[in-house]
């Protein structure tokens, strides 16, 4: 390994100024990310922005009340893979705690670890209203480009249908904490 070429993020090439290199790279990205961000900036951008807006990377249960009051459209229980904070919480942990915060207020949406169709079920169980999938579909286009995304969907799907039938639901509205075991 300390012998073999270096990795690099080909996407990101050029944006480094001066000394490339990983270190020149984290550097780079560390001034991409303003700690100044705050709600009013959140106002500001429902201001400009007709369209849809989701909020992403909710992990507080005072952060998802303040972001039902943003007009935002949705938010998503994240915590962005675990790479921002190494000890942030999980976002199953906090899901649950989230969605009963906000109520109906606005949709919640679950990012994190969704692998499988009893993944989708578990989310939806503890108070998500859809789940992003994101590793399940890159492996599919790994090893099959569209297609291969198509299989990993449907594969998904097709779990979550065998999971509710062997949990006696025959629709998603029907899926709750009952189906959770322990």
């Amino acid at each position: 390994m300390l012998a073999g070429k270096r990795w690099t993020f080909g996407n990101l090439a050029g944006y480094a100024k001066g000394e490339q290199g990983i270190t020149a790279l984290a550097e780079w990205i560390a001034h991409q990310f303003d700690p100044a961000l705050c709600w009013k900036d959140v106002e500001w951008i429902r201001s400009v922005w007709p369209g849809k807006l989701i909020i992403k990377g909710i992990l507080d249960v005072e952060d998802a009340r303040i972001a039902s009051k943003t007009g935002a459209a949705a938010i998503v229980v994240s915590n962005h893979g675990g790479r921002q904070l190494d000890g942030a919480a999980s976002t199953v942990a906090m899901l649950p705690k989230i969605a009963e915060a906000v109520g109906s207020d606005i949709e919640v949406l679950f990012d994190g670890g969704i692998r499988s169709g009893q993944d989708v079920m578990r989310a939806l169980a503890l108070g998500a209203k859809g789940c992003l999938v994101g590793r399940a579909y890159v492996y599919g286009l790994g090893a099959g480009g569209e297609a291969g995304v198509a299989r990993a969907i449907e594969i998904v799907r097709n779990e979550l249908a065998v999971t509710m039938a062997l949990t006696g639901v025959t629709s998603i509205d029907e899926i709750d904490r009952r189906v959770l075991v322990g």
